[in-house]
């Protein structure tokens, strides 16, 4: 019998007030349908945001600012903990972390190290999210000359890079090998890897120009087998994922090439980004249900964008059946904030944080009856 969804998340929300859990390792669990802590084999459930860019200025990247404005960081990473956040997505672009093809920045790399330390400190983990182009101008130029081998090469020059700077924290939660990538389905011009923009970010990326007679869930199965090897050789244990746009599936119309039967082999668990549609919750479902495949399946991106939080409340409470694990977004602004704000994107956010505050708080009133009856 499956156990409640709030029991489950009571058991790995992150804690008001005093008492922070001692953070341990993530792993699968027995019956390969979600996570468990690695030492007392405890439930985990990923709960939590995306920290993807900060709204109050102007979509700037964590690395755009966490050298020189780390107290910023630090405060919105107590300010997600406090909303009862367990888990922090981050995104890391290509150009911030490698000088050359084969050459890691290491000052970049230390930064890293600084915030593997601050959610150690909170208790949170991380969702290293990782090959970011999603700002052109900070796509090094000679990253789209390589070839696709020379490009995959030093793909797994950054992951090595990662890896061995991750491999003995506990509070990485996963390291997720690039956000929504695609298979080229014919012959792109050279170096044309990105995707279209989308509110002046390319969140899209090719792994290939040219199928050269290859299928594209070969090609994806190659790509991610290769990169999977390289982190591997660096950590052993971490888990690793991949950000699926709903339209990998394997059914008609557009696709991604990365279909998750081909691809699920050489990954712990599965990601795909759902924003269901007002209206549409049930066509939701069943895309989620299109990725559970005998591995957890983790809903990394979703909110409020085409339909309203009713229904995205109605979405994650249908979906907990199949789904191990939800993340929306976080931007740098409160709840309160946003309620100064006064914008229409103010206005979506606070409903969005609302409807997280709210399920987080209810999983600290399960916690507390379920100790009272023990």
């Amino acid at each position: 019998m499956a156990i409640p969804f709030l029991v489950l998340l009571s058991s790995c929300a992150a804690p008001r007030g005093s008492g922070l859990p001692a953070v341990e390792r993530i792993r699968i669990s027995e019956d390969r349908r979600g996570f468990v802590l690695e030492k007392t084999g405890e439930p985990f459930v990923p709960w939590g945001f995306n920290y993807d860019h900060d709204e109050s200025e102007k979509g700037r990247l964590i690395e755009d600012y966490w050298e020189t404005e780390w107290a910023k960081v630090e405060e919105d990473f107590r300010e997600m903990r406090d909303l009862g956040a367990n888990v922090v997505r981050i995104h890391l672009q290509v150009g911030k972390f490698l000088k050359g093809p084969d050459a890691p920045d290491e000052k970049s790399l230390a930064q890293l190290g600084r915030l593997l330390a601050l959610a150690e400190k909170l208790g949170l983990y991380l969702d290293l999210t990782g090959l970011g182009c999603y700002h052109e101008q900070d796509v090094p130029a000679w990253y789209d000359a390589l070839s696709e081998k020379e490009r995959w090469d030093a793909q797994a020059c950054f992951w090595e890079a990662i890896a061995a700077r991750c491999a003995e924290s506990p509070a990485v939660f996963c390291y997720d090998l690039m956000n929504e990538p695609v298979v080229s389905g014919g012959a792109r011009k050279p170096g044309d890897w990105l995707g279209p923009p989308f509110a002046g970010k390319h969140f899209v990326q090719f792994i290939s120009l040219d199928p050269a007679g290859r299928t594209r869930p070969e090609v994806a199965r190659a790509w991610v087998r290769r990169l999977a090897g390289a982190i591997r050789s660096r950590d052993p244990h971490h888990l690793i994922t991949v950000g699926l746009v709903p339209w990998s599936l394997d059914r008609p119309g557009l696709t991604s090439g990365f279909v998750p039967t081909a691809i699920a082999p050489d990954l712990d668990f599965l990601c795909v980004h759902i924003y269901p549609e007002r209206g549409k919750v049930d066509e939701a479902i069943e895309t989620v249900k299109g990725f559970a495949i005998g591995k957890p399946v983790v809903i990394e991106e979703m909110f409020p964008l085409t339909c309203g939080p009713d229904e995205l409340d109605r979405f994650i409470d249908a979906s907990r059946g199949i789904a191990s694990g939800w993340i929306g977004f976080y931007w740098g602004k409160t709840p309160d904030e946003c309620r100064r704000g006064g914008t229409i994107v103010d206005g979506m956010t606070l409903a969005w944080l609302e409807l997280f505050e709210r399920r987080a708080k209810e999983m600290d009133s399960r916690k507390t009856v379920s100790r009272k009856e023990e």
